[in-house]
């Protein structure tokens, strides 16, 4: 059992995009991250998204319609729907979910991986 302040924890992030779970509960894990500009169209088949706006803002697109989050505000993306989220300055947000999506499949875009050297490309 271990303490965390989510807004240091992803204060701390290296990576846009990228997720770091802090805890587990009830078969959810709670994982922080941080973003700026756009993800790659995507929906996960098996699970909801729940995003929790901490820093920033943040838009969620959906194909009907966009939903603003601003610090404070909660959103679930229900399975299945294809979303894309999108940070036009720095965005740190708490996302509760049964996986792990920091990847392509998750929308996680080319640019936002390091390469050898540790560098964003």
């Amino acid at each position: 059992m271990s303490k965390h302040n989510v807004f240091d924890e992803a204060a701390e992030l290296q990576e846009y995009w990228s997720q770091k779970v802090l805890c587990q509960a009830n078969g959810n894990l709670f994982k922080v991250a941080k973003g700026i500009g756009a993800v790659n169209w995507h929906s996960h088949e098996d699970q909801d998204e729940t995003f929790l706006l901490l820093e920033g803002n943040l838009t969620v697109q959906l194909r009907d319609r966009e939903v603003d989050l601003r610090p404070g505000d909660l959103f679930t993306v229900p399975r299945g729907v294809e979303h894309a989220p999108i940070a036009t300055e720095e965005a740190r947000f708490l996302i509760v979910g049964p996986a792990v999506t920091s990847n392509a499949a998750g929308g996680k875009p080319a640019w936002s991986y390091r390469d050898g050297n540790g560098y964003l490309i």
